[in-house]
């Protein structure tokens, strides 16, 4: 039985599929954050942690080919990054080539079969980027929290703790309350020295709290967000294809996807399983599918 196998790597979890050359999967895999930028080297101990439980109970010898999505993939050039990953797929029995692309290209596959286009992601980071024949071309923003990934989870949850430090009462209610109680915090001071000793990463987890309350400043923050997503979009110029929506702020029922669906005219389309369109485009390339026979793969492997 001929394999590939797909990887989904980003800076909240990594995740693998295995599967065979009809587009039927047969094994998956997830584990830690697999953000080389973020997570330095252990991110390439996740991405293996999880291709290793995908590969469970597989041959790594019938693997014929793979392609990974990386968040912050241009530090896999780094030759400490690109050590360890040569390492890594050794260590998995992994012979056949493994291509290495942004997380922007198997999120783009994972909606569309088609091979040009746009894919705006939102989930801990934000980016948006041009495709071009399965490649990333022009991007906007993905500059990291410091300086960037403008209405991500990162950024919204960042934004509900400083505005609700910035106007703390006595009794906190509505978002405010729900962000103290996330912190465990009864004063101020208590969500200043929580904050303090947060990874930057840990303020997407009130993405979620944000997204569900009703309260007026999360209403506020999630247009806000919206409206920074679809401005990073607009950077790249005019799509000349399909705008696919990634990441978990603009796939799941959230407020700020509504937001950002309304803003956007033309074909929009939705990312389903990235590390499945990640082993899609390892079956395309290995098996040199036509458009036709390809757009049938993807029918199958992401319907």
């Amino acid at each position: 039985m001929v394999l590939v196998v797909g990887v989904d790597a980003g800076g909240t979890a990594s995740r693998a599929v295995v599967a065979t050359a009809d587009g039927t999967i047969v094994g998956r895999g997830s584990a830690g954050p697999g953000n080389p930028t973020s997570a330095g080297v252990a991110a390439i101990a996740s991405i293996g942690t999880a291709v290793r439980t995908a590969l469970r109970g597989h041959d790594p010898a019938t693997v014929v080919a793979g392609v990974a999505g990386i968040a912050g993939v241009a530090v896999v050039a780094e030759p400490a990054i690109a050590e360890a990953f040569d390492m890594q797929w050794a260590e998995l029995g992994l012979t056949c080539p493994i291509e290495v692309t942004g997380d922007a290209v198997t999120a783009f596959a994972s909606g569309v079969p088609a091979a040009r286009g746009a894919v705006l992601i939102a989930g801990t980071g934000a980016v948006a980027a041009r495709i071009e024949d399965w490649r990333v071309g022009r991007t906007a923003d993905g500059l990291g929290w410091l300086l960037g990934d403008e209405g991500s989870g990162l950024w919204l949850g960042l934004q509900a703790v400083r505005s609700v430090a910035r106007s703390w009462t006595s009794t906190p209610d509505g978002l405010a309350a729900k962000v103290a109680a996330h912190a465990g915090a009864r004063s101020c001071d208590e969500l200043v020295h929580w904050a303090a000793r947060q990874h930057p990463a840990a303020f997407a987890a009130l993405a979620p709290v944000v997204c569900a309350s009703d309260d007026p400043l999360a209403a506020r923050l999630t247009t806000e967000a919206a409206a920074r997503l679809v401005g990073t979009l607009h950077e790249l110029g005019p799509s000349d294809g399909p705008v696919v929506l990634a990441g978990g702020l603009l796939t799941e029922p959230t407020p700020v996807r509504t937001a950002v669906l309304a803003a956007l005219p033309g074909e929009v389309a939705t990312a389903r399983d990235p590390a499945a369109g990640a082993a899609w485009l390892a079956v395309r390339r290995a098996l040199n599918l036509d458009e036709q026979e390809a757009a049938g793969l993807h029918r199958r492997m992401l319907r």
